[in-house]
């Protein structure tokens, strides 16, 4: 690895970075079409309500829809989840219908991502996002696997660990430098959606396990914007205040806390902390050249404890896969979905670290071998 890489990767990187302290993001966002329009149309939360729909339909034409005449996209994904155990054969039948065939555009999704040239080699592919959240979207997901395996892709799928609600916030612990752990055990994190803003204090537990696999969300507060339809600086300002809120509560319960804010945010994040495109569904205009977002908050909270505030945003399809950095170290390329509103995606490749132990094997390795080469001379200057 060259010497300049390495003074890249130690230091507090630029927003919607390529390359973070453990991984390199190798594509996110990709926006893909077909015929019928944007491919991450085809197996998103909508999508799966509009496919339950179509199951309903003849059904509902004889008056026999188990589901009566609530429209499919107002049934909880609770009240999903209980039919696919219930008593109900036929509301149950409806539901696995709609399941395989989202599945199905699941599966035709991902192979078109595998296809591509930044997805090459995935080994693994981890799924996101509200829909996951559900054993409808566990089975669907479990489906989709069985699908491509058969089809002969090597690719396992699996749901995403953490609550997607906590895989955002977590995920942002990986955007930040390994050593703003050794003096601080949290840091404060935002996850900004189309609907809501949730904002969390996320604690490391880095002593417990340096990997952060043992991260957890401690404390959170959610702002459900779309209800209030706040203007862009109205939406800034309620940030704003509820980190302040989170910076409070953990000076008084002890916490130690880094002046690190780490942002996950739709769209294609620029090094300045501009938004360029995909922040459509955000209040106001965030894709403006005159908005940043980082700035604006750094503006409002200059400091944390007695140190300047540091922050770094990135795609929150990337920040949910980060979550996943500690449990993704046997294989070196992996991919994250995100089925929400649309499709969040992004593509990892590990980055390996040079542990304590390799480093031993390594200056033994090139001893045995100058002792060897040693011994080689003796023996060729013996038979000449």
């Amino acid at each position: 690895m060259a010497t300049d890489e390495l003074v890249k990767a130690t230091g507090i990187a630029h927003h919607g970075a390529e390359r973070l302290p453990s991984v390199e993001i190798d594509s996110f966002n990709i926006e893909m079409k077909d015929e019928d329009g944007f491919l991450g149309d085809r197996a998103s939360k909508g999508a799966f309500r509009e496919i339950l729909d179509r199951w309903r339909k003849p059904l509902r034409k004889s008056g026999e829809d188990p589901f009566g005449k609530e429209p499919s996209e107002n049934i909880s994904k609770k009240t999903l989840d209980d039919i696919l155990v219930g008593d109900d054969v036929e509301a149950s039948a409806v539901v696995h219908s709609a399941i395989e065939d989202f599945a199905q555009e699941l599966a035709y999704v991902t192979r078109r991502f595998l296809k591509t040239k930044a997805w090459a080699k995935t080994e693994r592919i981890v799924v996101g996002g509200g829909f996951r959240d559900s054993r409808l979207g566990e089975l669907a997901i479990a489906r989709t696997e069985i699908i491509l395996k058969s089809e002969d892709f090597k690719i396992d799928m699996m749901p995403i660990r953490h609550h997607p609600d906590e895989a955002g916030l977590v995920g942002a612990l990986h955007l930040a430098p390994s050593w703003i752990f050794e003096a601080h055990d949290s840091i404060l994190a935002v996850d900004i959606g189309g609907t809501n803003i949730r904002c969390g204090l996320v604690e490391t537990n880095w002593k417990k396990a340096k990997d952060l696999s043992k991260a957890k969300v401690v404390k959170s507060e959610l702002w459900r914007h779309a209800d209030d339809e706040p203007t862009r600086e109205g939406a800034v300002k309620r940030l704003t205040k509820m980190l302040k809120g989170l910076i409070t509560e953990a000076e008084n319960e002890g916490f130690k806390l880094a002046p690190f804010i780490g942002i996950a945010c739709p769209g294609v994040i620029n090094a300045d902390g501009s938004i360029e495109k995909g922040a459509q569904n955000l209040p106001g205009n965030w894709e403006s050249s005159k908005f940043n977002l980082p700035a604006s908050l750094i503006e409002g909270i200059p400091e944390i404890g007695e140190h300047d505030t540091a922050i770094l945003m990135h795609n929150d399809g990337v920040v949910q896969g980060l979550s996943e950095v500690p449990f993704m170290q046997d294989v070196e390329r992996w991919g994250v979905l995100t089925i929400g509103t649309g499709l969040g995606n992004a593509r990892f490749t590990n980055r390996r670290k040079e542990s304590a132990k390799d480093r031993d094997t390594t200056e033994n390795g090139k001893k045995k071998a100058k002792e060897n080469n040693k011994q080689n001379n003796k023996d060729s200057a013996k038979s000449d």
